[in-house]
């Protein structure tokens, strides 16, 4: 019987991350590959470089039916395919699942699939980048947070929350999750949208006026939506994005060009992974994220003009890049 500890599916940027400082740390895990990177997971292991650097050996499936039992399913693919790859992991017993993709729409797929007791929300303010040479450029190290989705502190994502942190990721178990999610969503749907039609790195797009003003209203029309869906934004993200909900957008274009000088400083090399995914041409994930706000912000009557109109253009641009 295929049985471990931690099963991450997606061995990207973070899924990598993750996968090898638990591994590292001495926990069972198991990696879900496809292709040139499962070959090169098998044949090289799990290389860190930037905030660590270290070498560490890891199982590799290539075929979701051999895994029989897993304590943790981390989802860590990109957004589409989503509910395919779940299809195939049906049969096996999970003690727990979660997703640190983008976006809010994640949780009803893994509840879908495993059921509501089963499912933990989840958010990762933390950064890589899977160079072509199969090694990860570990290049932010902020917090990944784990929580129940009805709200509350619990053991079991304490547990989860406390073995990810003593591997070298910071992690905490929180009891709001769903507003964190939903804040790091207001941030991460401006970011992505600026990073894919600017090409340009984090720091650099959001310390310039007019790409600051654009982000600003990204995040004030966001913040519409969810009040409309009952969820309470907070600044505990990577912009204060309650605080500029409630401020002028003046106000507002000042924090996103501060939180821009911040970037430039502490992680100047920080590209979206959106980017990383448009340079390298992989699909970007729009309709599972941007696309579901857009579809609910009209069914909510909620007014959001540049949301709708920059996601005709990121899907203009992923289809003629």
């Amino acid at each position: 019987m295929s049985h471990s500890e931690f099963t991450i599916l997606g061995p990207g940027a973070i899924g990598s991350i993750l996968g090898a400082h638990l591994a590292r740390a001495g926990h069972s895990v198991t990696m879900l590959a496809r292709g040139r990177r499962a070959q090169q997971l098998q044949n090289d292991g799990l290389t860190i470089k930037g905030l660590a650097e270290f070498t560490v050996p890891v199982r590799t499936l290539t075929d979701p039916a051999e895994l029989q039992s897993t304590d943790v399913l981390i989802v860590a693919t990109k957004t589409p395919g989503t509910a395919a790859a779940l299809a195939n992991l049906r049969h096996a017993k999970v003690g727990l699942a979660f997703s640190i993709q983008n976006g809010v729409f994640k949780n009803r797929m893994l509840v879908d699939a495993f059921g509501q007791d089963r499912v933990l929300g989840s958010l990762a303010n933390t950064s890589g980048e899977l160079l072509p040479s199969g090694e990860v450029l570990f290049t932010r190290n902020v917090n990944l947070l784990v929580g129940e989705l009805a709200g509350g502190d619990s053991e079991r994502a304490q547990r989860v929350a406390a073995a990810i942190d003593a591997s070298g990721v910071r992690s905490t178990a929180v009891p709001d999750i769903l507003s964190l999610e939903w804040s790091k969503f207001a941030s991460w749907t401006g970011f992505m949208m600026l990073a894919v039609s600017t090409r340009a790195s984090t720091g650099e797009y959001m310390t310039d006026p007019d790409a600051a003003l654009l982000l600003a209203r990204l995040v004030r029309e966001t913040g519409a939506l969810a009040d409309a869906s009952g969820i309470r934004l907070t600044d505990q993200s990577m912009l204060p994005v309650a605080t500029m909900c409630r401020v002028s957008e003046k106000e507002a274009v000042e924090a996103v060009m501060q939180a821009g000088e911040d970037f430039k400083r502490n992680a100047p090399q920080h590209r979206m992974s959106s980017l990383q995914d448009l340079n390298a041409g992989r699909p970007l994930e729009i309709e599972e994220t941007i696309g579901f706000a857009v579809s609910e912000a009209a069914r909510l009557k909620v007014q959001a003009p540049l949301m709708e109109s920059l996601c005709h253009l990121v899907r203009a641009i992923d289809r003629i890049r």
